[in-house]
Order: structure tokens, then C-alpha cells, then sequence
């Protein structure tokens, strides 16, 4: 199926949401995280660790990392990733989260009826 016409590259969207139910020990182990990284610079690691304090989303941002989602897919190499997290209000009986909807849109979208 590899053709001159296909790209080699795939762009992977995921989307989670977490109920964070211990605030607390997230925040250790983003902290733990965060020491254990000798490559860090000082003034970095201060940084850091005032956002992960400060913020559970910015201590999910520093635990979960692309790559640890990819690394053991054989035949890929990661080229890129990006990543975010935030507060969030959720009501998974909202139609507002249908995780479904997106997917019926692109496809609508890809068969010419968007």
C-alpha cells in the first residue's frame, strides 16, 4: 500500500480525560519526576516545580509523556509531539463530550458532506 503518493507520517490525536482523585500524590510524583531528571537545569527545575505545585494539570503534563505511549510500537520513530492539560468541567451526559462527534464530522467531511 506504500505508494510515492503516501505520506510516511500519521498524525495520532488522543484525548483523555482524568478524574484526578488524589491531587496530592500526583503532585509528588510530578515532583519526583522532576528531581530525578539530572538533565534539568536549575533554574528550570524552580520553574517547574512551582507549576507542578501550584497546578494538578501541570503535573499530569509533566507525567504523561507521548513518547512513553509510542516507545514500544515496532516499526515507528516518534518525529513530534505536543501536549497539554487544563481544568476541566465534565458531564459525560453532556452531549458537549461526545467523543464520537469529531470522527462523524471528518468522516462526513472526507465523503464530501460537511
Amino acid at each position: 500500500m506504500s505508494t510515492p503518493e503516501t505520506s510516511r507520517f500519521v498524525r495520532l490525536r488522543v484525548e483523555l480525560v482524568l478524574e484526578v482523585g488524589d491531587a496530592d500524590a500526583v503532585t509528588k510524583a510530578a515532583l519526583q519526576r522532576i528531581a530525578g531528571d539530572t538533565d534539568m537545569p536549575a533554574d528550570e527545575r524552580t520553574h517547574a516545580e512551582g507549576a507542578v505545585t501550584e497546578d494538578t494539570a501541570e503535573a499530569l503534563a509533566y507525567l504523561v509523556d507521548p513518547f512513553d505511549l509510542v516507545s514500544e510500537v515496532p516499526g515507528i520513530e516518534l518525529a513530534q509531539a505536543s501536549w497539554s492539560s487544563e481544568q476541566t468541567d465534565y458531564d459525560p451526559d453532556s452531549p458537549d463530550w461526545d467523543l464520537d462527534e469529531d470522527d462523524a464530522a471528518e468522516d462526513d467531511e472526507e465523503n464530501g458532506l460537511g
